[in-house]
This record gives C-alpha cells, structure tokens and sequence, in this order.
C-alpha cells in the first residue's frame, strides 16, 4: 500500500491524488486503504516517515563512524544518491511534495534538522582530528550549506533517470570535500577591504 501511495503521491501531489488511486494501484479496495493507513494526510505522513527513515537508514549504514572523513563523506553521499536514483518517487514525495504543505513541510523539517545534525558531527569529528575546533554555528552554517547543495543536486538527478547516481556523488563530493579539506587545514576566504 506505501508503494502505491508513494507512486501515487510524487506522480499527483498530495491535494490531486486520490485515495481511489492508490487503492487501484495496490490492488485492495479503498476501504482497506482506509482501515490499515487511515485518511490521506495519515497516509502521506506514513509514506513521508518510511522514505524519510529508509534514506537515513541507507546514510548511517554507509558513513561509518571509525572511517577518515573523507571516506565517511564520500560513502555517506554514494548512500545518498544511491537511494534517490533507486527511487525517485520515493524522493519526490520527500524534497517536491511535503515541502510546501503543511504539516508535513514539519515533518520534512525535522528530517532534514537530523541530517544537518549527522552532517555537523561528521565535520566536527574530522576537524578534531585534525586538531582543529570550530564554534557550533560555524558547523550548523556549513552543515546546511552542504545539505542543502546535496538535496539540490539529488533533485537534479531525480529528473534525470539516464544520470549515473554514483558519478553524482562524485561530483558533489568533488565540490563538498575539496572545499571542506581546505577548512580542515584552516584555509579560510576573506572579502578584500573596500577602498575608501
């Protein structure tokens, strides 16, 4: 039935699909969609908590925690883009669908919260590591940068079903860990002075 629904869901919306739709593509009758997932807001919720845990899932199970960073990174990122090439309906129901409606913009929000706080983690650990210490807005600033330019390009390759999800990961850890490698090594940008 969650199949369905997310099919259902990324192909309509949450307002124009119906719950006569979903029932018809899992094969039971709109009662029993009904009686097992409740109304159509519980369902989408439902469909928002499985892809929502089975990205972080698919996340945690790549980025080990005792690997160097840039391995952790790349292998965090490669889970990523992994899950959103194997299913793209599953994403557009995640980052297209619940993002402006509400309450599930809430949802999606706490989602994303987690991941910025895995992200953080992981870019504090590696600046430890490197003897480093960075303030924790500092980290959240470059954490949301970083999660935000990973959801962008994985919505790019949810609309390109020809784009190879691991040469995606490629590039964005191209753009995230070389950028990232400098600020370990405390290479920072700074605007030139203003002339008078």
């Amino acid at each position: 039935m969650l199949d369905a629904a997310v099919k259902v869901f990324s192909r309509r919306g949450f307002h124009a699909a119906s719950m006569d739709e979903i029932a018809e593509d899992a094969g039971i009758s709109k009662p029993m969609v009904y009686a097992y997932l409740g109304t159509k807001e519980e369902l989408f919720v439902a469909c928002l908590h499985r892809e929502g845990t089975r990205m972080m899932q698919a996340i945690a199970g790549a980025a080990a925690p005792d690997l160097p960073a840039d391995e952790r990174l790349w292998r965090g990122l490669r889970a990523f883009f992994g899950f959103v090439g194997a299913h793209r309906d599953g994403w557009a129901v995640l980052y297209r669908q619940a993002r402006g409606e509400q309450p599930f913009a809430g949802e999606l929000a706490g989602m994303r919260a987690r991941l910025v706080e895995v992200v953080a983690g992981m870019l504090d650990h590696a600046l430890r590591a490197e003897g480093r210490e960075v303030g924790e807005s500092d980290l959240e600033v470059v954490a949301y940068a970083l999660v935000g330019a990973t959801e962008s390009l994985a919505d790019w390759l949810a609309d390109h079903p020809e784009a190879d999800p691991e040469a995606t990961a490629t590039r964005m850890m191209n753009v995230a860990w070389l950028g990232a490698a400098q600020l370990l090594h405390g290479d920072t940008w700074h605007p030139r002075p203003t002339p008078p």
